[in-house]
């Protein structure tokens, strides 16, 4: 059956589902539950559910310390404030010490639409992947948004997982399972590959349909996990195919396009586009005109591909 909804509302559902197995479970917000979904944990466990108001660095200090009391903490916001303006309390109070703090983000990337570039989080993959012992999670829909809960839900220490605020179109069956550190093949070609994440799985897909059309043979990967990266799966394409790209719905500066190259440039050289924001802010539009302004829709995302191969 088809499960085409929101990750954001994904993690509300499974949130509540972890809750009814997991006593110690504790949930916190920031006057958003409604819009990170978090209100479906506070319904069935109100004793359980704190919300701190809007003060995003209070939240994370707060979290922190219930985390080092025993309890294993999901925190929700906006991304734009859970990694901009709580870094600092993020860095000191819950990675330095270990915390066992999950920070579940929702309106990331440039799909919030209307609410413009103060609210388009399109640099929150890179701020939270430069934190020391930080691991940093995208799903590219509702199955791979639950399983990575079930992830999280039994490995201790502090963890980002990046929510959005659309729909997003299925792409792995219910019976998928999330491994850390590894990203999943999703179609195998023989000329390029195409590394994605997150919202832009789907149309990274379906562009790879289109330029079987052109007469180019594209493998599509999903690197749900950004940090740990899978480095062999990454040497393993570059061994394969003559020319590989990233696609992905955040700034090309430190997201996965840059987890790449780091990985590239140190085990095996290679010709890698990065396709994404290019170190800009976004804009108030509908999503859906955003997603096609930046071409990160599959006409776009397959029309950078052919225009770059034509230029070699």
């Amino acid at each position: 059956m088809s499960l085409d909804i929101a990750t954001r509302e994904a993690y509300g559902k499974k949130l509540a589902a972890l809750g009814e197995t997991h006593p110690e479970i504790v949930v916190m917000d920031a006057d958003l539950s409604g819009s990170t979904k978090t209100n479906i944990f506070k319904k069935q466990f109100p004793e359980r559910f704190f919300n701190v108001g809007v003060a995003e660095q209070n939240l994370m200090g707060t979290a922190a310390g219930i985390a080092l009391s025993g309890h294993t903490v999901f925190v929700s916001t906006f991304a734009i404030f859970a990694t901009g303006r709580a870094w600092e309390p993020v860095r000191q109070s819950i990675a330095y010490p270990k915390a066992n703090v999950k920070i579940c983000a929702t309106h990331a990337g440039i799909t919030v639409g209307e609410d413009g570039a103060s609210h388009q989080s399109v640099e929150d993959i890179a701020l939270m992947s430069a934190i020391p012992g930080m691991k940093v999670m995208v799903p590219a829909d509702a199955h791979q948004t639950m399983s990575m809960m079930d992830y999280l839900v039994k490995t201790p220490g502090p963890a980002y997982l990046r929510l959005g605020r659309a729909t997003t179109q299925q792409v792995f069956d219910a019976d998928y399972v999330y491994e850390e550190g590894k990203g999943a093949v999703l179609r195998d070609g023989t000329d390029v590959c195409l590394f994605t994440t997150g919202f832009v799985t789907k149309a990274t897909l379906d562009a790879a349909t289109r330029l079987e059309e052109k007469g180019v043979s594209a493998s599509v990967v999903c690197m749900g996990s950004i940090k740990p990266i899978d480095a062999d799966l990454i040497v393993a394409m570059a061994s394969k195919h003559k020319v590989l790209f990233s696609v992905e719905e955040h700034s090309v500066v430190g997201g996965l396009g840059a987890a790449i190259s780091e990985v590239l440039t140190s085990q095996k050289p290679a010709r890698l586009f990065r396709l994404g924001i290019q170190d800009a802010f976004g804009q108030s539009a509908p999503y859906q005109e955003l997603i096609k302004h930046y071409e990160l829709d599959e006409e776009g995302i397959a029309r950078q591909v052919l225009g770059k191969l034509a230029a070699l």
